[in-house]
């Protein structure tokens, strides 16, 4: 059941993406996906039962989960934070220069 809200909000992001027309809308739609790509990866790497990853003498080694999968998603977060913050810079250019976020009125000015 999860697992299906979490591929709506992926599926909602990407619609976004592909259907809005306003430039900051479909960043907002970016940021929905990455959030539910990000979601997803940590619902199927997730475990019941798994210890911390401390190991010491008496503890048996084989419980422990793996630390990979939380450095990849912490690499993953800001990595998409950084690519919202430049677009947020091209759309702030845009907008300089054109009256409207709105991407056909964009392309019609910027025609040759």
């Amino acid at each position: 059941m999860l697992e299906a809200f979490i591929f709506a909000t992926i599926l909602f992001g990407f619609f976004g993406i592909i259907f809005k027309e306003n430039l900051m809308m479909k960043i907002i739609a970016m940021d929905v996906m990455s959030t539910g790509v990000i979601a997803y990866y940590v619902i199927i790497s997730s475990r019941n039962g798994l210890f911390t990853p401390i190991l010491n003498k008496t503890t048996d080694s084989s419980n422990y989960a793996d630390p990979v999968p939380q450095a990849v998603i912490l690499t993953a977060i800001v990595i998409g934070f950084s690519i919202q913050a430049l677009m947020l810079v091209g759309v702030m250019k845009l907008a300089q220069n054109n009256p409207t976020l709105e991407t056909k009125e964009i392309e019609k000015n910027n025609a040759p």
